[in-house]
């Protein structure tokens, strides 16, 4: 009798404990999903069923009239917004109340690489976006781009090579290469060449990135559930140890100096020189309520971190952006023959030579990859997290410190009250007559305000250059084995990765100069 009563206690305890939030947004009058006991409404992410991005664009449809919808990630409330005003007060108007992303569950960064630009929160990010912001200017940028003209040449030679022979190439596995060797390039000063060597070291470092293993996944979610229990359990442990192992080797070939490459460790060491980084905090107030001063060292483990980040965003966001965008080239052929149109009529007047102000040149080229984005964003959905009590007028609803703000980038950018015809591929979309102002808090692929992607410019020109390279000499079409609308990867977690690849035939082209 006495075990029977300990087993009954024992599972209404859990019972409790494992629902002990759900009352959050039932008690605001906020819609949301049954949530289960631990899991909240995020138990088909935690099995491997589906990915973050499709249960936002599930949440975003499911409740059409609603601004927000409320969601319970393990015992965490978020909150899913589908107004743009309440958007814009999120990411630009009201952004000290929501500067974090709030990503990592426990307060202090346990994790030396999560202590990255785009993971970090507080006044490390401030400080950190404040030292690196001049590292992305126009005038760095122009001067790496040789670097990136080299890539691109390679790109063509390969695809060249596929066309002669009639093999059809994954493009999703063809443009991971090209963007390899270009984070070799520009981030690294390495030769690596991702491109033609199957079993490329540096290739399977970014796999390694995006191919979270089970375990990972089980301790991320544990992670959410017990943050003080597996506080010190690493998600990145293997990637860390690659990642410090290869800016030290660097560093110490340049003598920690700049070597006058123009890549990103030289911007780094750059950063470094300049000492101390000194900011306002955008944590701590003075009790007149100006901001206290916060100080940040840039040590090796900080930079390698930096270093994890460059790779890891470079990597990723560009490759499945530019391979999605060959593929709806594929399947809209009209399209394609007026970018290379444009390609051709630009490179005839910079004597054929792909160059930084030909790129500038290429802009129904840069308005077809916008639409790719907008098809499919690489991050699917933003993330913000609150910090201080706030109400959002628009509907009158007050939220605590730590919830989290969902906006639904993919399904916002695919809904017909934004953009007509969303299933379709328009690139005019985004001509300067075309492109509808409203949309700005809409239309999301790299974030908005103060924590808007920092190398926007950068993996723009990376892509555009890629294109324009493959384009220019050869055009693409579906093969036997294209899906036109491919299914994305469950195990993807903020930046979505498609499954099973994007298969393309290349023709070669003969232009007429």
């Amino acid at each position: 009798m006495i075990t029977v009563i300990i087993a009954i206690i024992t599972i209404l305890s859990l019972y409790v404990y494992g629902t002990r939030t759900y009352k959050y947004w039932e008690q605001r009058g906020i819609k949301h999903d049954k949530p289960l006991p631990f899991l909240g409404n995020n138990a088909r992410n935690f099995l491997m069923l589906s990915s973050p991005t499709e249960i936002t664009v599930e949440m975003y449809w499911k409740y059409p009239n609603e601004k927000v919808i409320g969601f319970y990630r393990a015992f965490r409330p978020e909150l899913v917004v589908r107004d743009p005003e309440i958007v814009k007060r999120v990411l630009t108007t009201d952004f000290i109340h929501f500067y974090p992303r709030g990503i990592n569950s426990h307060k202090k960064v346990i994790e030396p690489m999560l202590r990255n630009l785009f993971h970090v929160d507080g006044d490390v990010w401030r400080l950190l976006r404040q030292r690196m912001t001049p590292a992305f200017t126009s005038g760095k940028l122009k001067a790496m781009f040789p670097l990136i003209v080299e890539r691109a040449e390679k790109l063509q030679t390969r695809v060249l090579d596929a066309a002669s022979s009639g093999r059809i190439l994954d493009a999703r596995e063809l443009l991971a290469r090209y963007t390899t060797d270009f984070i070799g390039a520009c981030g690294f000063g390495l030769q690596t060449d991702s491109l033609n060597d199957e079993n490329s070291a540096f290739r399977q470092l970014g796999a390694k990135m995006f191919a979270p293993t089970a375990m990972q996944l089980i301790i991320g979610m544990l992670k959410l559930m017990f943050p003080e229990t597996f506080k010190y359990a690493k998600t990145q442990g293997e990637v860390e140890t690659d990642i410090v192992a290869l800016l030290k080797e660097i560093m110490k070939q340049r003598n920690y100096q700049p070597s006058g490459r123009n890549d990103f460790i030289d911007l780094l060491l750059e950063c470094k020189a300049k000492g101390t980084i000194v900011g306002e905090s955008i944590e701590h107030f003075k009790p007149d309520g100006t901001p206290e001063i916060a100080k940040l060292e840039l040590d090796d483990l900080l930079m390698a971190a930096q270093v994890f980040v460059f790779f890891a965003a470079g990597f990723e966001t560009s490759s499945s952006a530019t391979s999605y965008t060959l593929l709806q080239f594929a399947y809209n052929p009209g399209v394609q023959k007026k970018v290379q149109s444009e390609i051709d009529r630009v490179l005839a007047k910079h004597n054929n030579k792909l160059s930084y102000e030909a790129i500038k040149e290429m802009t129904y080229l840069e308005c077809a990859f916008k639409e790719g984005m907008r098809m499919f964003p690489s991050l699917g959905f933003l993330i913000r997290q609150c910090v201080s009590k706030y109400t959002i007028p628009e509907i009158d609803l007050t939220i605590d410190p730590g919830v989290q703000i969902l906006i639904p980038v993919q399904a916002m950018q695919n809904d017909p009250q934004y953009f007509a015809n969303p299933e379709q591929f328009q690139p005019e979309r985004f001509l300067h007559d075309e492109y509808d102002s409203n949309n700005k808090y809409v239309y999301l692929p790299f974030g908005l305000g103060p924590r808007a992607c920092i190398g926007e410019r950068l993996g723009l020109m990376q892509s555009l250059a890629g294109l324009a390279a493959v384009l220019s000499c050869c055009s693409v079409e579906p093969g036997p084995t294209t899906i036109r609308n491919p299914k994305i990867d469950p195990k993807s977690r903020i930046v979505q990765t498609i499954k099973g690849g994007i298969p393309l035939v290349f023709r070669k082209r003969h232009v007429k100069n």
